[in-house]
């Protein structure tokens, strides 16, 4: 490990103000930032998914969004050999890098590194989201377990993308996906400090709301329909396009406020369960999205 170089990992629920965090810290240290949030990857996705905008990444240069398209399958590992070798090649000239992104399997990804797991088979990957897509999140939970009941216990069971991948393996393979965990943890060539930005949960849920009707009104409406053909792709079983995609199949147009109120509750939820995944990691120092001296206080300590 070069103890000269250092990645910054900035984590915390969706809406908290990570992004601002990111960005001001890269501007300090004269950092590059490197996103690690699996919806931000898709250059399709723009509103629905809280990318940062034109005038946030014109000031600070920013890896990994919109590298890839909907269209195209990009996993999990994928991404932990084209960001660990992007971070080397970075680190050639620079000391210290931004990482920030909500994504809690991506973080562990590039902290810990990712098992290896059978190639993706289209045909099999199809016919599970056809289920899926037939017989509802439950059925694919009644699914996973039966087949795997090791990995049902810990998996997110809210998470449609993790339930639908243990499955395509066990159907590929034979095997269940547990069996392909060996929870190594990878060696890198770097430190890592986390931070983790928190609010107030009542703060925290009203910045939500507030974030949701600025998305209506910037136009995710628009967005979603005319992403709506393609809702049958993996990238587009996600938050912020799900519900309006049930919107728009109802044809009801009196659904529309509830429709926003379920999109809503549902990133709320989602907060929360980012929450409870980032609070696993024990040696995270936690601020709020306005401490900022804190924080740079604190990584120079660190770096140091």
């Amino acid at each position: 490990m070069n103890k000269n170089k250092h990645l910054v990992i900035v984590f915390g629920p969706t809406g908290v103000g990570k992004t601002d965090v990111s960005i001001q810290l890269a501007l300090y240290f004269g950092a590059e930032i490197f996103s690690y949030d699996s919806r931000q990857f898709y250059k399709e996705l723009g509103i629905g998914v809280a990318k940062p905008d034109a005038n946030q990444l014109s000031k600070v240069k920013h890896h990994f969004i919109n590298n890839v398209s909907i269209h195209d399958h990009y996993s999990i590992s994928q991404f932990e050999t084209e960001a660990i070798s992007a971070l080397d090649e970075y680190f050639k000239t620079n000391d210290i890098a931004i990482m920030v992104g909500g994504s809690g399997l991506y973080v562990d990804a590039i902290c810990k590194g990712v098992d290896i797991m059978p190639d993706h088979d289209e045909k099999i990957r199809q016919e599970v989201i056809e289920f899926y897509e037939n017989n509802g999140i439950e059925a694919l939970r009644f699914e996973l377990k039966k087949i795997d009941p090791e990995y049902y216990k810990i998996v997110d069971l809210k998470n449609p993308q993790r339930l639908l991948r243990a499955i395509e393996i066990y159907r590929a393979t034979g095997k269940p996906f547990s069996q392909f965990r060996t929870n190594k943890t990878a060696n890198r060539n770097f430190n890592i400090i986390k931070l983790g930005i928190d609010l107030d949960r009542e703060i925290l849920y009203n910045r939500i709301n507030d974030r949701v009707d600025n998305m209506i009104k910037n136009g995710l409406i628009k967005e979603a329909n005319h992403l709506h053909k393609y809702r049958g792709l993996v990238a587009l079983k996600t938050i912020g396009y799900t519900e309006f995609f049930n919107y728009f199949e109802t044809g009801n147009e009196q659904n529309l406020e509830k429709t926003v109120q379920l999109l809503k509750r549902n990133t709320r939820h989602y907060a929360r369960r980012q929450l409870t995944w980032f609070r696993r990691y024990k040696d995270a120092k936690w601020f709020g999205p306005k401490d900022l001296e804190e924080i740079k206080e604190y990584v120079n300590l660190k770096v140091k």
